[in-house]
């Protein structure tokens, strides 16, 4: 009588092994496990402590096009979760920080007194950083501060001049919300962060401000603005989408 009391064979349904995969979320590789279960009702996904790795739980036999559209879905979501973990681990000798898109190996001089520069040693490029080591991260802010005020102030004047729009003020500051300001009266504020991104990001951002000059507001008249300064408009957007959160975790102190 036993066996009549067990499943028939077909019923029974072998447990799907977990499938593992690396997400790209903004530029950082997630390690990604993907899990069935018969009583999900719905897709979860949480990041593992630390912010190392990504679980998800989906229900049992659903489509790979359904997960794959969730992810894309939570793209901003994860990359404004992650962007809580600290990213500084490379703030040190032998680290690498991007200084207009190009990693540079951080190379700490020894001395205490000097400028921190970026050169080229053996077709590497290098970011040499004096000071104390524990100041580290303070000088290269200090640095990149100073460059992307020069960038930002003649590209902001160049654009503005092609419109005919004056601008009262421009200033750095580190804003971890938007990247940039316009104000009514003509003050143009930069996130000082976007010197890490590649040259064309660093324009589009100018363009952006310098267009609001014109137009305060998001409409079709301010993007055809920013577009007509701006030609690779959509790249650096795209760009920002992708990694922006990252420039933004970055501790510097």
């Amino acid at each position: 009588m036993f066996p009549l009391l067990s499943k028939p064979r077909s019923s029974v349904r072998k447990p799907v092994p977990p499938e593992t995969r690396t997400l790209d979320v903004a530029g950082r590789l997630m390690p990604l496990t993907i899990k069935q279960h018969e009583r999900a009702t719905r897709i979860t996904l949480r990041i593992e402590p630390g912010g190392r790795a990504l679980k998800m739980t989906i229900p049992s036999g659903l489509a790979r096009r359904d997960v794959d559209a969730f992810l894309d879905r939570h793209q901003g979501w994860l990359m404004t979760k992650l962007a809580k973990f600290s990213t500084d681990a490379g703030l040190r000798e032998g680290g690498t920080i991007l200084f207009r898109g190009v990693s540079h190996r951080i190379q700490h001089t020894g001395s205490l007194r000097g400028l921190t520069e970026a050169t080229t040693i053996d077709g590497r490029p290098v970011l040499r950083v004096s000071g104390m080591p524990e100041h580290l991260g303070r000088r290269i802010a200090t640095f990149l501060k100073k460059e992307a005020r020069a960038d930002l102030e003649r590209l902001a004047k160049f654009h503005a001049q092609s419109i005919r729009a004056p601008i009262k003020s421009i200033s750095m500051k580190d804003t971890r919300s938007r990247w940039g300001s316009c104000s009514a009266e003509g003050n143009l504020s930069f996130s000082w962060r976007i010197i890490m991104a590649p040259p064309s990001v660093v324009d589009y951002l100018a363009a952006h401000e310098v267009a609001h000059l014109k137009e305060m507001n998001h409409g079709p008249r301010f993007w055809a603005l920013c577009e007509k300064l701006c030609p690779g408009m959509e790249d650096a957007k795209s760009w920002l989408k992708r990694h922006g959160s990252l420039l933004h975790a970055i501790d510097f102190d």
